[in-house]
């Protein structure tokens, strides 16, 4: 009788599927043009993205102009002056135009249907630091913006990423012990003394990230302030590598970054 049923539910669910798309017909994420299917962008849409390609660096993912820029590490040189205490980055797109708009709607326009799009390319481009048996683990909200927000957008991508890459995602893993102000408008420096020790490991998660690498989900890279401090809480916690991987990379403003904050090294 159940396997009559279930036979019934999967000749029914493409006609479910079919009137679905007759009243929502798939349309571009962010313009709404029409598409092939849901979740997708429209050509035009696409053709605006601006995808991280080598060369970038790969300790802060930023795009550089040619391979010349890069040290022998691979590092651009502010990188090579100021190590990350993450060991790579990767980025999908440079945090502008439609990309911007993807991740602002996702993260404060509940269009959570923005993070399966965003994994995907998160996917792609970090094939080499999403390593077997890695650990996929977002970078957490407090328990206050959780519950205005409702969700933790890095969580939905960490979720969708460790599916897409076959691996397992720890979601708690990481707690932000204090709340702090959005950074949005902060300096770098001020980004970083507002974030120091506000990232903490979850001591029943101690033994589930000792000696593994692990890579760090987050919706956008900027100064690097939050991601530092959830590796160095990694890191403490005995985690044998970090890595990060995430939607958008910011490129630094040459009037204010040629000299970054130290990332904070665990030694």
């Amino acid at each position: 009788m159940f396997a009559l049923a279930g036979g019934v539910v999967a000749r029914l669910r493409p006609l479910g599927q079919m009137a679905l798309g007759v009243l929502y017909p798939p349309a571009c994420l962010h313009c709404g043009a029409d598409v092939a299917r849901h979740g997708l962008l429209c050509s035009a849409c696409f053709a605006r993205l601006h995808g991280v390609v080598a060369p970038f660096c790969k300790a802060c993912a930023v795009p550089q102009v040619s391979a010349g820029m890069l040290g022998a590490d691979g590092l651009c040189p502010a990188c090579e002056r100021h190590h990350s205490a993450w060991g790579q980055a990767r980025a999908a797109f440079v945090y502008e135009s439609v990309a911007r708009e993807l991740i602002l709607k996702l993260k404060y326009a509940d269009q959570t249907d923005n993070a399966a799009f965003l994994a995907q390319q998160m996917v792609r481009v970090g094939r080499d630091i999403l390593v077997d048996d890695a650990l996929v683990v977002p970078v957490p909200v407090h328990r206050w913006r959780l519950f205005r927000r409702r969700y933790n957008q890095a969580a939905l991508l960490a979720h969708a990423v460790a599916k897409l890459a076959g691996l397992r995602c720890l979601p708690d893993a990481l707690v932000r012990v204090r709340s702090t102000v959005p950074l949005a408008s902060f300096s770098r420096q001020a980004r970083w003394d507002e974030v120091a020790q506000a990232i903490m490991l979850r001591s029943s998660c101690g033994p589930r990230v000792r000696g593994r690498d692990i890579v760090v989900v987050d919706d956008l890279l900027t100064t690097g302030a939050t991601a530092a401090a959830c590796t160095n809480a990694l890191l403490q916690g005995g985690a044998r590598s970090v890595s990060l991987l995430v939607a958008g990379v910011v490129p630094p403003r040459r009037d204010v970054d040629m000299d970054q904050p130290d990332y904070g090294h665990v030694g």
